[in-house]
């Protein structure tokens, strides 16, 4: 039963660590709070879903059609209302605000696209590998792959790449990163791509792993990326991996029976908060996070 629940968290925590890497990058770059990146991980769901199942494409093809969607959608976003927004220097609230608005755009354009009803993609439900104690099926499977593979890739990315360096610099200090030369323009377009690139990963595999999804299901996401990002440290790339991983994999292990009992499915959202809040008392800058007195 330990086995099967640490596998369990770790398919959902790559999902959180995938999500939030986008979330935490943004913030870091722009101080923006994108209420609607959960919406953005649905649409790569439904795209993805566009090419599996009306298409007849393999989830192979169909999930980098997602991918490249919402990273599309991710950059004319920025162009057409956050770079204009930011010429106009708008505060927090006024940036929050409008997240919320793209967020609630996004929702009703999926609504009118695909319609309210749950959707599934084609593949074998039923398909299960048993590994020791630990049975997975298909789709955790595929997802433990692609997960650990995108993580793997985009921690070299920020690590080893020259973009990647750059945007961790512009995260700590983006005046300075712009009188050194950096072109502060071009860096936050590809920000918004991989924001957007790992939105449609992260969104179509939660969708493969739950089985059925409907245009709400983003947003049941996004507090658990939330939580993940502020847990691993409110602007660190790393921290965000690290918090999406723990807390997925503390949230499944809260049910095991050998904690006293475990506690029931249904109060895992609960246990993820519980966690954030112990966490944060002992760490307040999070995990990655650097403390700061202001």
């Amino acid at each position: 039963m330990f086995w099967q629940l640490l596998a369990n968290g770790f398919v959902t925590g790559s999902v959180y660590a995938i999500a939030a890497i986008g979330v935490s990058l943004l913030y870091g770059l722009l101080r923006l709070v994108n209420f609607a990146h959960g919406d953005l991980m649905a649409f790569g769901a439904f795209v993805s879903y566009l090419a599996n199942v009306t298409f007849g494409l393999p989830m192979v093809l169909s999930l980098p059609a997602g991918m490249a969607a919402t990273a599309a959608l991710a950059l004319v976003s920025d162009l057409a209302l956050w770079r204009p927004l930011r010429l106009r220097r708008a505060g927090f609230m006024s940036l929050f605000l409008a997240s919320i608005g793209v967020a609630l755009v996004l929702r009703q354009m999926i609504l009118l696209l695909w319609g309210p009803q749950p959707r599934a993609y084609d593949v074998d439900p039923f398909k299960v590998y048993v590994i020791g104690d630990v049975r997975l099926s298909l789709a955790q499977v595929a997802t433990i792959l692609v997960a650990s593979a995108a993580i793997v890739a985009i921690a070299l990315f920020l690590a080893r790449s020259t973009t990647g360096r750059v945007m961790r610099a512009m995260a700590d200090d983006q005046a300075l990163a712009q009188l050194s030369g950096i072109d502060v323009n071009r860096v936050i377009l590809l920000t918004w791509v991989l924001a957007g690139l790992t939105a449609g990963l992260a969104g179509t595999l939660a969708a493969l792993v739950q089985g059925s999804f409907d245009p709400n299901f983003g947003f049941q996401l996004l507090l658990p990326v939330f939580a993940a990002v502020v847990l691993g440290g409110i602007g660190s790339a790393y921290g965000a991996l690290a918090g999406g991983l723990a807390l997925g994999v503390a949230t499944e292990l809260s049910t095991w029976e050998g904690l006293a009992g475990g506690v029931e499915p249904a109060y895992k959202p609960v246990v993820a908060f519980g966690v954030l809040i112990v966490a944060l008392l002992v760490r307040p800058q999070g995990l990655f996070g650097r403390a700061r007195i202001v």
